[in-house]
């Protein structure tokens, strides 16, 4: 009977065994996560004397390169069409990079290939790799590095390109408009930068955020980072630049024709100081308005008096001199006036309502606006004409938990053509206390200064901005829950706002910090807040 059981046992084991066989699977070791070796390259890193025409870097496994154009760096800079580098988009175990062209003699050459070589089976990038080598005698081994910041938004863009100029008798400070650094080095898709095997000397150094990608600074589309002090090597070892896009050089575009009344003249820079003249003869009874667009860098040239137009000839204030512009009628667009609220449904007490207009507003009649409360009670109020002629703000009292109907008759505003509005009509409701959350900062900041505070939403959106005052200590009242975050200005020159820098007056941009960390508001809450800046 003993013998019978174990007999059985030792059958019901063999099954057991051979099921998990079955159900098995053969494993294929551990996922490859080591990025490619190099184990060979031709001639040497760290050559001298360098006079060959080809590179070949020999590696341990099958590699492939990925955005070869943005991550390959040449320090100093060579133009694409003085090397080749294969192969472009098959996979194979080596890199070749060919030289079209000469090389400068008793240079230290670094090609840096940031993250563009990976492995061709799990795509694992060999990061921040380089070669180097040196037409003359000797490796320049001085390095500087560093992290790049930006001035004003909390978040900083990657990609920034580090330059550094020898100063000597050629160089100047619209060099770096004109001439390509002679090093150069790259954030790629972090902060942090590295110059390498530099040789002894005193240089300008700049970041700059190259959308041209041709190593120069290009003022109207380029951020900027500089010092006012130049690097010098031995010596420096890190430095910190931080990046701003300055106010760009005035210039016009092409005016656009829009239809019988309306003109756009777009431009770059500050509008402040330029003029638009009309130098064609018009009508007696012509008259003109010009406004600044409210989301485009332009201003509308609103005019009236004209049934038909060929062409109208313009002087504009450019540079140095007056430009002339003919502008002619080409594909009209019909518009009229019209006029919308600015809040529906809900205003809380902190906003203002307004009334938003497509056409420049000449005159407003407040017999013709009505604002009713829940009880049917008359609110007083009163009507604001923006600097701009396109927004008509109402300004009344809000009391919580109340409605208010408001209804705009026609003759409320009037346009520059002598039209008015159409009946529009609108009812909001406000919330009650309890809806809202409030936020009392106190701020500490290493030193005297003058600053404003920005309160922002979670898009980074300004919601509220204050003052400094003598106790630093700020309340932000009825707002609405959510996350909420804080930025700082120093606002040196008291303009309130925040002023850019410029490179050729060596102007720095002015301070901003941002507070650490996020505020979660919860309704019927107070949240007391420390915003230590240093």
């Amino acid at each position: 009977m003993r013998k019978n059981f174990l007999y059985i046992i030792g059958v019901i084991l063999i099954l057991s065994i051979s099921g998990c066989a079955k159900r098995g699977s053969p494993s294929g070791g551990a996922k490859d996560s080591l990025p490619p070796v190099l184990i060979r390259a031709v001639p040497s890193l760290n050559t001298t004397f360098f006079d060959e025409e080809k590179i070949t870097l020999y590696f341990d496994e099958y590699i492939k390169l990925k955005d070869i154009i943005s991550q390959f760096i040449t320090s100093p800079p060579l133009e694409p069409n003085q090397y080749k580098i294969s192969p472009e988009s098959t996979v194979s175990k080596k890199i070749e990079i060919e030289f079209l062209d000469s090389l400068k003699p008793n240079i230290t050459y670094t090609l840096n290939f940031g993250s563009a070589i990976e492995d061709f089976n799990e795509a694992n990038p060999l990061t921040f790799f380089s070669y180097t080598f040196s037409t003359g005698a000797v490796i320049d081994s001085l390095y500087l590095e560093g992290t790049v910041k930006d001035a004003y938004e909390i978040e900083t863009d990657p990609n920034i390109s580090v330059h550094l100029y020898p100063i000597d008798s050629s160089f100047r400070d619209s060099t770096i408009f004109k001439n390509k650094p002679f090093y150069v080095a790259n954030t790629l898709d972090s902060v942090y930068f590295k110059l390498q095997n530099i040789s002894e000397g005193t240089y300008e150094m700049i970041a700059i955020q190259d959308v041209g990608k041709n190593y120069l600074f290009d003022q109207n589309i380029d951020k900027i980072g500089f010092f006012e002090d130049p690097v010098k090597l031995p010596g420096d070892t890190l430095r910190f630049p931080v990046l701003f896009k300055e106010i760009q050089n005035f210039n016009w575009t092409r005016p656009q024709f829009v239809n019988d009344h309306h003109i756009v003249f777009g431009y770059y820079g500050d509008p402040s100081a330029r003029e638009i003249k009309l130098v064609s003869e018009v009508p007696k009874d012509f008259k003109y308005l010009i406004t600044k667009h409210t989301e485009k860098d332009s201003l509308d040239f609103w005019f009236s008096g004209i049934k038909k137009i060929d062409s109208l000839v313009f002087k504009l204030s450019g540079k140095d001199s007056m430009i002339q512009k003919i502008v002619k009628p080409v594909r009209p667009t019909l518009d009229s006036l019209e006029i919308k609220f600015s809040h529906s449904g809900v205003i809380d007490f902190l906003d203002t309502l307004s009334l938003k207009s497509s056409l420049p507003i000449t005159s407003i009649n407040n017999e013709f606006i009505k604002i009713l409360d829940l009880d049917s009670l008359l609110v007083p109020f009163k009507s604001i004409l923006n600097k701009n002629k396109n927004e008509i703000f109402l300004d009344f009292e809000k009391t919580p938990n109340n409605s208010y109907y408001i209804k705009i008759l026609p003759n409320a505003a009037v346009d520059f053509w002598g039209d008015t509005n159409d009946t529009i009509q609108s009812k909001l409701t406000t919330k009650k206390i309890e809806d809202y959350g409030v936020i009392i900062l106190s701020v500490e900041t290493d030193g005297d200064f003058n600053y404003f505070i920005e309160l922002l939403d979670k898009k980074g959106e300004t919601v509220r901005k204050k003052m400094k005052n003598e106790n630093n200590r700020y309340s932000f009242n009825h707002l609405t829950p959510g996350n909420y975050g804080f930025r700082l200005v120093k606002d040196l020159n008291n303009n309130q706002k925040w002023d850019t820098g410029n490179y050729l007056k060596k102007i720095q941009p002015e301070d901003v910090f941002y507070m650490d960390g996020e505020i979660v508001l919860r309704a019927n809450w107070d949240q007391n807040e420390v915003f230590i800046v240093q």
